[in-house]
């Protein structure tokens, strides 16, 4: 992959206008096989400045837990929708028995930080409301999960809402938990996948104002995390922003939260949910989705 990658001669998604970035990204997750579900709808999700974003509902065959997975998909803030994310929403809906929402929240650069964070802040309110229509039984019990910048969200809406008590897990799969680039790169992988020019292109098309990159709801890895629902965090080795995530193990450690770690090896940023390229990532979905359905018994 890494080699049609580079020989394809295609620009680099920061060097391209940002609708265009949106077209290719979308199109890379086109031709996957999507599993079937006994059910998959949209739905709109109302928000705090009386617009609604679109959501959409999955739920599998036969041994459906009680509670729901609230997904953000990744793309920098910037790309990606839950069409992109649609096949690894299937399928850890599929590895998990359990409902799953992903959430099309709004991106920047149209609508910067922290727009973002408030839709995926609404969702977890709607979901977890009696006036959704959703009818999930028991909609008050939430692992809130997502890829990188969707794990920085749910990261972010774990960390704000932890004194609700809703959120019962978080599922952050090689997540960005802080703006510092020399603190959050691996020089040896820059260029593999993700490189280091692309992830300042994100953060600045996300972050209008410099004191944005400070914010907890952002630099997640600088939240006071004492109190925060238990996590599992996967991580890929050969992923740039691999630091990230182990840095924000270290953090949850220090702050006393349950937690549990699995790193794949060899593994590129972006490899979740793609298994008809990786085999490994067929077994990265299933311990996601035992540790979902464990959350939510």
């Amino acid at each position: 992959m890494i080699d049609d990658t580079r020989s394809s001669g295609q620009l680099n998604a920061h060097l391209l206008p940002v609708a265009d970035a949106r077209l290719r990204f979308e199109a890379a997750f086109a031709s996957l096989q999507k599993p079937e579900l006994a059910s998959v709808r949209d739905v709109m999700i109302p928000t705090r400045d009386n617009q609604a974003i679109r959501g959409r509902l999955y739920l599998p065959d036969g041994r459906t837990a009680p509670g729901l997975v609230l997904y953000f998909h990744g793309g920098g803030w910037l790309l990606g929708s839950i069409d992109s994310h649609d096949v690894t929403t299937r399928k850890l809906a599929e590895s998990s028995g359990c409902p799953v929402l992903s959430v099309d929240y709004r991106r920047g650069p149209e609508s910067p930080f922290p727009t973002a964070v408030n839709d995926a802040l609404d969702a977890l309110a709607w979901v977890s409301s009696p006036e959704n229509p959703l009818t999930i039984e028991n909609n008050n019990k939430v692992v809130v999960a997502g890829d990188s910048a969707g794990g920085n969200l749910a990261a972010a809406v774990a960390n704000e809402s932890r004194h609700e008590g809703t959120v019962v897990h978080q599922l952050l799969v090689y997540p960005v938990t802080t703006w510092d680039l020399d603190l959050g790169l691996d020089p040896e992988f820059d260029g593999i996948m993700v490189e280091r020019d692309e992830l300042q292109w994100h953060q600045d098309n996300y972050l209008a104002f410099e004191e944005d990159r400070s914010d907890r709801r952002v630099n997640v890895l600088s939240a006071d995390l004492r109190g925060v629902p238990e996590a599992t965090v996967i991580l890929a080795e050969c992923d740039p922003i691999r630091p990230q995530g182990e840095l924000y193990v270290e953090a949850l450690r220090a702050a006393g939260v349950t937690l549990e770690v699995q790193q794949y090896a060899g593994m590129i940023h972006g490899f979740f949910g793609l298994d008809e390229v990786f085999p490994v990532a067929a077994a990265a979905m299933e311990f996601a989705g035992h540790r979902v359905s464990e959350a939510l018994r």
